[in-house]
């Protein structure tokens, strides 16, 4: 069984070779998933506000039945009045004097008055009633709406992943297995250019400016010194760009890597 080389006892030729093919890897990974575009994040925002539609409704239906409630205590509550009204009236019948009559009268009218109290509490909370009934039929379907449009956005993203998988899956492999042929140290320099990098190249290869007649960076398109021209094409030792900070090689050293394909 062939020894497990050492990241370490790599040439810098090597290195820079295992950084761009990890690099065009990198790359077509992320190529893949701008095909998802805004879908997951579009997927995620509309479940969100679905959970939220759903949290209205519960509240609603509280409230609905905080009105049913009350609407059904003031009934008892008048038919109670009511009841005390008939038996008052009933007493003034067989009363002895005036004070008797005039504190069962006070009675009556008290009772007269909770019962116009209720009814207009009923009142109210018929029309806070309705006002939920309408409220809780927009929301429910608003809901149904955003279901609907939620699970074509999920139907869209799942076609997407299905198609991308097998070749996201393939590509990772990979790009794990070039990972471990790379330096702790340099993997760990190479993913912090990545992910500073709006186009997410941390490898980038010397172009050649025809308009300005000099050769640039091909990430920040910025001279590159003669001498460092010659440091970057002896492929000694790794080279960064002085201004952005990505890692140089040279085209034909680029040339040399194979370009990243699969099914």
């Amino acid at each position: 069984m062939a020894r497990r080389i050492d990241p370490s006892e790599l040439s810098i030729e090597e290195k820079l070779k295992a950084l761009y093919e990890l690099q065009l890897v990198d790359s077509k990974i992320d190529s893949l998933r701008v095909l998802q575009g805004e879908l997951p994040q579009e997927v995620k925002d509309m479940a969100d506000d679905i959970e939220g539609l759903k949290t209205r409704l519960a509240n609603i239906e509280a409230e609905m039945k905080g009105c049913e409630l009350r609407i059904s205590e003031m009934r008892v509550k008048i038919d109670m009045a009511q009841s005390a009204i008939s038996k008052f009236k009933e007493q003034q019948n067989n009363v002895r004097n005036n004070r008797e009559y005039d504190a069962l009268s006070k009675e009556i009218e008290f009772n007269q008055l909770d019962i116009e109290l209720s009814q207009k509490r009923i009142g109210e909370s018929n029309e806070m009633l309705e006002r939920k009934t309408a409220e809780k039929a927009k929301t429910v379907t608003e809901i149904e709406e955003r279901t609907s449009d939620l699970n074509q956005k999920r139907a869209e993203l799942n076609d997407i992943l299905a198609e991308t998988k097998e070749q996201t899956e393939t590509l990772m492999i990979r790009a794990g297995k070039l990972e471990g042929n790379i330096e702790d140290r340099l993997l760990a320099a190479f993913k912090r250019l990545r992910k500073n990098a709006r186009n997410g190249l941390a490898v980038v290869t010397v172009e050649h400016d025809d308009v300005r007649k000099f050769d640039a960076c091909g990430g920040c398109h910025n001279r590159i010194p003669a001498q460092r021209q010659l440091d970057i094409r002896l492929r000694k030792k790794i080279i960064p760009c002085e201004y952005c900070g990505r890692i140089l090689i040279d085209p034909d050293l680029a040339a040399l890597v194979k370009p990243v394909k699969i099914r």
